[in-house]
Formats: C-alpha cells, structure tokens, sequence
C-alpha cells in the first residue's frame, strides 16, 4: 500500500498540554476512525500507570515501550494517533511512525501549557518543586525537534474544536501528497520552520492559518508578483467556513501592494503598507504574510515588526535570492536615500528591525517563473553560502549544476540557519553572511540600485577574495576560482567603472562598519570564512584599482 494514500495514520505529536488526546479523539471521531493513545496503549499492556513505570522501571524502560509501540503502529492504517510528548523525539521512532502516517505537530507557547496543566501531577518529566521552571527549560530543549516537523498547529487561544478543524484543514491538503522538509530555525527558546516543498504554494494556506489564531491576515505583495500568486492565496486564506473573523466586514483576508523594485525599499512604501493595514482594520493579533522578492519580504517585515509595536509574521519568499537568504534569520529594513545620508550617496538598509517569522515557506517550482537574470542574481547568494560554509554546494555551482534547485536550496538554506542560531542579532559571527557585501552594497548604491542585489555580491565577492589574496589570507588561486564559478552561472565577476575613491566613501555610508573602521568578510578558503576590521585603507584601493584595470 502506497503510505501516502489517504488511509494512511494521522499522527498527533507535541508537548505535554497541547491537546493531543482530546484533539485527537475529537479528529478521529470527525474521520470515524479509531482512535489510538500510546500512552494508555503502554499502561494497558504493562498494567502500570506511567508515573508508577518511571518509579519502578525508570524512564529508559519507559522510552523502549514508546519504541515498541512505534514500530508496531508504522505498519498500521487507517487510525488516528495521539503520541506522548516525546515519543517521536528520537529519529528512529518518527522514523517508524511516518512509515505507515502523517504526524501533524501541536505546539503553545510555555504561559500557555503552565495554564492548562495546573500542576504537575501525573507528570513524570516535571518531578521538581519549581516545575514551571522546568516546563519551559524541557521545552526548550525539545523545541528543535517539535520545530523539524513541516505541519503544524498552534493551540494558543483555541478551542478542542478549532484546533480539530485546523488538523483536519493541513490533513485535506496534504494527506496524500509527498511530505515537504522542514529545517528548524532556533532563536532564545522558541523557533520556527522553513518549509521546503515543490507545490507547496498551492497549499500554503492552511499551513499559515494553521500558525496561530490571527485575528486578520494582510497579505503583502508587489505589481510584479500579485498578478500571478496573490489571488489564489486570498481565496485559498479566506474560503468560506475558515473560521478567520473579518479584517473589515466580510473580508478575513486584507490585499496590500507596495511598488516592484529595490528602488521602493523606502520608508516612504511603509508608510503605504501601514495606510492599508489601518484601512484593513489589522490589530495586534493580526498577522503579515509576505509574498514576494527580497524587497517585498525587507519592506513587509519592517512593517510587521513596527506596526502597533508589532504582528505575526508569515515569509512565502518567491525569488531565489529570498529563498536562500533574505527570508531566513529574521533581517528587515529599508534603504535611506541620499539626501537623508550626511557626507554620503545614501545607504542600504540603514533603516530595519529584527523581526523572527513564524513560518517560511519556499516552493522551488516558483523558479519557473522568475526571469533568467533574477535566478542568476539569486545564484550569487547560494554561491556565498558554498563559500561561507559548504564546499559540496559550492563544487556543485561550480560545475553549473543547476538540475536540483530544491537540493541548492536546502543545502544554502542550511549554512545560513547554522550562522544565524548562533548570532541571532548580528553581535558577531553572524556578520560572516556578509561575505561581499561591503563591496556589493557600495556598488549598489553608485549605480543608483540599477545593478540587481546578486550581481553586486558577485562582483563583492571577487573584490573580498582579491583582497584576501592580496593580505596574503587565502592562497592565490581561490579568487580566479571563485571568478570561474561566478562566470559559469553567468555572473559578473569583473567590476562596474566605479572610481576606487567613490567607493570606499559609499562603504564608510554603510551601517557594517564598526565606528570609523570597515569590516570585511574575507574568505580563506573555500568553505572557511572571517572577518576583519584591521584592512588598510590602501589595500582596498589598490584592489579596486587593479579590479578597474581589468575590465
């Protein structure tokens, strides 16, 4: 029997006090399927309640029952199962468990499982006099794995039956399509998933109301790619019976466009998105999903993370350049143009705010539609991330190996959920994903945005590379390699006719520069990357100089 056919289980999973057994009795009562709990599955075969088998056999004893009934309900069909709380914590069990099921994951934040327990009483894993304290320091620890399942339900704020109907909407959806990756994104505690699936914009709706109960959605977008993603989205978001309240009456779902181009990454854009928001009737329980390139996610995410002191984010990333950087680690901004930029020619991104989404969502078959140069600019930024910290990618980009673009993804989409868990607010090793961009962003701003953001990181890259050569910091032949690797995708490796002078004056504009001293990211070797903030002013102008003679 092929497992993703429609008979297959329906697993429940979370942390003790998301619902799991009622929700799961209310959803297999809707399906009028058995219902299966492996907790009172272990107390009836052991004949022991499950405090009494942590008591008197330890928690080892406890975990290899959970394994057992795992294995067993891996070739079952047709049932819906409630899991314990960390019955699915080991790979091996959700292994087995997904074999014969899909396990739909219900989370709540800690105030909200410490309301609903009470107490720890019957609570093996809360044996402590301070057990709230220990709720949140075992959640916590067990966030990363909760975060790795692709479909979720937030339970905050909902009832038996809401959280039922949400089940039940990701389960129509996907219950008998392949299942999409999740890569986990940690940061202080909580966490969210980047969800990678070819297809996956077609379902994306119930995965975004699944994430928390809004009050009202707005869905942001630009003229470029509203005409062909916007309109499904809406309907999709806001069938009827979707339970959403309107955002103004008879509208759950509020429509919010901002101009196309990096050249509207303005604050004067969010003050429009902040008017359609107001006009919308958003409140702080709402949430903004941003459908769109990198500047529609830049822009849209400073707006959520300063509107009414902020909203819930959504990122559904459609450019490559989106997709493997800007709508991961939680980065928003805009650009500040010239005249607001003292002794400068303006400054991108001088203006932003880290905002963490709730949830990204990346559907690599949208690169169908992105123009040949778009996707080229977004090779640049997976490129950079073979550099930073994954030679197989970079080896692969190399080749100009372009046949799996969800594998490209995955893989750059990695290196950057690596830098950013451990600096989540750029105080330090984060800045290494800058790798080209001092260069890259001066460039941008001389050719008055007019060069695509990717291009400009080449071009950076090249510039950082020859540098570090130059610094005698990586051997000579890692800049022509990286130059090889740019041409072969078709990306600029030589120079725009930018006079050294001007440039260096638009890097001391940028807002990475530590007081008067510039960082740079300088690889020293493919795969290994690190930052400087000693390089001589004379270096960098001999670099470029040399780079403008070769053009």
């Amino acid at each position: 029997m092929n497992p993703r056919e429609p008979t297959r289980n329906l697993v429940l999973t979370g942390f003790m006090g998301t619902g799991k057994s009622a929700v799961g009795r209310e959803v297999a009562a809707r399906l009028e399927r058995p219902f299966v709990d492996t907790d009172q599955l272990i107390e009836e075969r052991t004949g022991l309640r499950i405090p009494d088998i942590f008591e008197q056999a330890g928690e080892s004893c406890f975990r290899e029952l959970e394994a057992e009934i795992c294995r067993e309900l891996g070739t079952a069909h047709g049932l819906v199962i409630g899991t314990g709380g960390w019955t699915l914590g080991p790979p091996e069990n959700r292994a087995a468990i997904e074999r014969g099921g899909m396990v739909v994951c219900l989370t709540a934040d800690a105030p909200t499982l410490i309301q609903r327990l009470g107490s720890a009483e019957g609570r093996p894993m809360l044996r402590d006099a301070a057990w709230q304290a220990r709720l949140k320091a075992l959640l916590a620890e067990r966030q990363p794995v909760y975060t790795a399942f692709p479909f979720r339900v937030n339970t905050a704020r909902r009832s038996t039956g809401e959280v039922a109907d949400q089940v039940l909407a990701v389960w129509e959806a996907f219950k008998a399509a392949e299942p999409p990756l999740a890569l986990p994104v940690m940061s202080e505690g909580n966490g969210y998933p980047v969800v990678i699936g070819s297809g996956l914009l077609g379902q994306a709706a119930p995965l975004i109301r699944a994430a928390g109960r809004w009050t009202g959605l707005a869905l942001v977008s630009d003229g470029n790619v509203a005409p062909l993603y916007a309109e499904p989205l809406l309907r999709a978001l806001a069938p009827a019976g979707s339970g959403l309240p309107p955002a103004r009456p008879g509208q759950a779902v509020a429509s919010c466009t901002m101009p196309a181009g990096e050249a509207h990454k303005t604050l004067e854009t969010v003050a429009g998105l902040y008017r359609q928001f107001l006009a919308a009737g958003l409140d702080r329980q709402g949430a903004v999903v941003a459908l769109g390139g990198g500047v529609v996610g830049d822009v849209a995410g400073f707006a959520a993370a300063t509107y009414m002191r902020g909203l819930a984010l959504v990122q559904v990333p459609t450019s490559l350049l989106a997709m493997v950087d800007s709508s991961v680690g939680g980065k928003t901004g805009v650009d500040l143009p010239a005249p607001l930029v003292t002794g400068g020619p303006g400054g991108k991104n001088l203006v932003g705010a880290f905002k963490q989404p709730e949830l990204v969502m990346i559907d690599p078959a949208l690169l169908a539609s992105l123009p040949e140069a778009e996707l080229r600019a977004g090779l640049a930024e997976a490129l950079k991330a073979g550099v930073i910290g994954c030679v197989p990618l970079f080896e692969r980009l190399e080749e100009g190996r372009l046949d799996d673009m969800a594998w490209i993804i995955r893989q750059a989409v990695a290196v950057k959920i690596q830098v950013v868990e451990g600096d989540p607010y750029e105080q330090g090793r984060r800045a290494v994903l800058n790798l080209g961009h001092t260069f890259g962003h001066a460039f941008e701003v001389l050719s008055e945005f007019r060069l695509r953001h990717g291009e400009a990181v080449a071009m950076g890259m090249v510039a950082a590379a020859r540098l570090s050569a130059r610094l005698g910091r990586c051997p000579a032949q890692v800049p022509p390699c990286l130059a090889r690797a740019l041409e072969r995708l078709g990306l600029p490796a030589a120079l725009p006719g930018f006079e050294p002078g001007a440039v260096l004056a638009a890097m001391r504009a940028d807002k990475k520069k530590q007081g008067s001293r510039l960082r740079f990211v300088l690889p020293l070797e493919v795969g290994h990357v690190e930052i400087f903030d000693d390089v001589p002013d004379g270096a960098v102008l001999a670099v470029l100089a040399a780079l403008s003679e070769e053009r």
